[in-house]
């Protein structure tokens, strides 16, 4: 009989204290009513036959939602979400009490999908998959954020992971896309032909001014000069040869 009395006393004592993780809080609940004050991390001792202590993550938790998302022109566009957020700590028990553990479904799905459609409806589809992608992500975050900030819930950020536009739509704008590198590429090649046609035409500017300097440069006395010069310079070589001469310029024949 003692054996017995001290075997439930020592499975009362190991059942009544859990313990709460990093990233979690628990909240102890006593024959029905919530203790307003969490617990944080580390081992919490509660009576098994009267109290339960729930376990709530308060890290960031990534919640995934795949949504068809209207646009401004009227288009449904398919999109997989990426909602990022955590509870803060001490709004914990305000949270099991007003809305309960399934608040995901309750608020954050309901709330995101109010907020996704306001905010995209306001943009044409083709932004979901430009530029733009990025301040309809943070619009949507905005939004969600004014209306589940002062419920305990923080909002880190919406990503809009995957857009998938209608088949048309995507294959317009892939057109174009392509109309527009075609139209660079034009312009880099008229570019490069502009700037081979300006060399060409320096060029030439430049051989036409030398030639311009040269002919005016050379008068009868420079060529007189010139030709007494090169009789001296074949006068002093020793190898014979005949030169015919009118006195303005040598014909050389050689030997």
């Amino acid at each position: 009989m003692k054996n017995s009395i001290l075997v439930l006393l020592l499975f009362a004592t190991v059942s009544s204290c859990t313990v709460i993780r990093p990233g979690e809080v628990g909240v102890k609940r006593t024959l029905g009513v919530l203790d307003p004050k969490p617990y944080n991390e580390g081992v919490v001792g509660f009576n098994p036959f009267t109290s339960t202590v729930i376990k709530v993550p308060t890290r960031t938790v990534n919640l995934e939602v795949r949504l068809s998302l209207p646009s401004k022109e009227g288009l449904n566009v398919q999109s997989e979400i990426s909602i990022l957020y955590h509870i803060i700590p001490s709004k914990v028990p305000d949270v099991i009490e007003k809305i309960g553990l399934n608040y995901e479904d309750v608020v954050i799905v309901s709330i995101f999908r109010s907020a996704a459609a306001d905010v995209c409806s306001k943009y044409m589809a083709k932004d979901m998959h430009t530029a733009e992608r990025g301040k309809i992500e943070r619009s949507i975050t905005t939004l969600m954020t004014s209306m589940l900030g002062n419920r305990g819930f923080v909002i880190e950020a919406v990503l809009l992971k995957s857009i998938v536009l209608p088949a048309g739509l995507s294959k317009s704008i892939e057109e174009k896309l392509q109309a527009e590198q075609e139209s660079q590429r034009m312009e880099f090649v008229l570019l490069k032909e502009k700037q081979e046609a300006d060399r060409k035409r320096i060029e030439a500017e430049g051989i036409s001014t030398s030639q311009k300097i040269i002919s005016e440069g050379l008068t009868d006395r420079i060529i007189q000069y010139n030709t007494i010069q090169a009789f001296k310079d074949l006068s002093a070589s020793p190898n014979t040869k005949i030169i015919v001469t009118d006195g303005k310029a040598p014909l050389l024949i050689g030997q």
